[in-house]
């Protein structure tokens, strides 16, 4: 990654990642984080300053005391390569250390079940869109990659979708890139950015809920992302609503994916609106493209849709009865709504909050704040660019 000249070493990376992570840092801040004294965090700093991967800021106002310079790393002289994934599209950007894209997010339609192109498709999107770019790969870190499915993110697994035979996929799509590439859960991946820039940022325990085609979870115990044992902690949407309701795609009946996921929102909508629900949501006669009725629901439920209200109030609903047994199992600080629903977040809350007046034992539920992600739909990407960064050093 670092000219010839410079030497790599842990150092060097650490003290990227802090700044990378907290965007403009001082020495002595520097020198808490990755915990080395402030004379060797100094020397290391003049040495990224003189390659020209650090600048100095100037200094921070005062605080009584002698104020100290700040550091940020130089915007254009690293990449990483985002990209979210979920069931039906992938979205996909560059962005500079300052996390500023190069171009805008590019989003394309993938469906991942039964689409044995998927792939191929995936590799050539990716090094198309860094051709776009310009941008050398020489100066690109990595890829980070975020995705639905059952994933050991250690190994570059995902046992779920984009078999790769013998080979794992992180080593496959290394192979076809000709970039480090990491792959982690979308939900794990979302719960990074809330940890890392958003909402439990300086907090320690918060459940991190994807509110998407699925309905993720991501675990943040003691200020860290919690996987569980094998790695697959927070299957939240199968949790069993019902004995007897809807298919899910694992193969139980009244998950609740099923029954509250925008997916299920979305083929209710079509099948109430093609069997006489009045609406303003326009649905035409061969519509399959649940991506896009999702979308157009959720902006007709903010401008006041009752029927996608209506629709959308349900889900809630349910997914609240679902934070009940999550609230009394790990009595979180915060619950944050992230995700692609987080566009309706307003529209959420009353539900969400009736159902743990209903299902959550008082003193419990009072004791947990339900919040909004601001992070929302773009957490994802931004977790995929801490993936990388937390593998920069590996």
């Amino acid at each position: 990654m670092f000219n010839k000249n410079l030497k790599s070493t842990p150092l060097y990376y650490s003290i990227i990642q802090q700044l990378y992570y907290g965007q403009s840092l001082s020495c002595a801040e520097l020198s808490l984080k990755i915990e080395k004294s402030i004379p060797i965090v100094t020397k290391a700093l003049n040495e990224l300053i003189q390659a020209e991967y650090v600048i100095e800021l100037g200094y921070a106002v005062s605080s009584g005391g002698r104020r100290p310079q700040m550091y940020a790393v130089k915007s254009d002289r690293l990449y990483i390569v985002k990209v979210a994934m979920d069931q039906l599209s992938t979205r996909i950007g560059v962005t500079d250390l300052l996390n500023n894209f190069v171009l805008p997010v590019e989003m394309i339609e993938l469906k991942l079940q039964n689409n044995p192109d998927a792939l191929q498709t995936l590799v050539e999107l990716i090094n198309q869109h860094i051709d776009k770019t310009g941008i050398s790969k020489d100066i690109i870190i990595g890829v980070g990659i975020g995705m639905p499915g059952f994933i050991n993110a250690k190994e570059g697994i995902n046992y779920s979708y984009l078999d790769t035979g013998k080979t794992t996929l992180a080593a496959y799509l290394t192979e076809k890139t000709d970039l480090l590439t990491y792959i982690d859960n979308d939900s794990s991946l979302v719960a990074l950015a809330e940890l890392k820039f958003g909402i439990a940022k300086k907090l320690k325990n918060v459940m991190i809920i994807n509110f998407s085609w699925g309905i993720g979870l991501g675990m943040i115990i003691d200020g860290k992302l919690f996987r569980g044992h094998s790695g697959f902690a927070g299957e939240f949407s199968h949790i069993p609503m019902s004995e007897d309701g809807a298919l899910c795609a694992c193969g139980k009946q009244g998950c609740l994916e099923a029954e509250a996921s925008l997916l299920a929102v979305s083929e209710k909508a079509v099948s109430g609106i093609r069997n006489g629900r009045i609406s303003s949501l326009q649905i035409s006669e061969d519509d399959e493209h649940y991506a896009l009725v999702g979308d157009s629901l959720m902006e007709a439920a903010n401008k006041g849709d009752q029927y996608s209200i209506e629709l959308i109030s349900e889900a809630a609903y349910m997914i609240g009865r679902g934070l009940s047994i999550l609230i009394h199992i790990t009595n979180p600080e915060i619950i944050a709504i992230s995700g692609r629903g987080a566009k309706v977040g307003k529209l959420l809350l009353a539900p969400i909050q009736n159902a743990l007046n209903k299902y959550c034992i008082p003193r419990l539920a009072s004791g947990t704040e339900i919040v909004i992600s601001d992070l929302g739909y773009d957490s994802e990407l931004t977790g995929a660019g801490i993936l990388v960064m937390e593998n920069l050093n590996k």
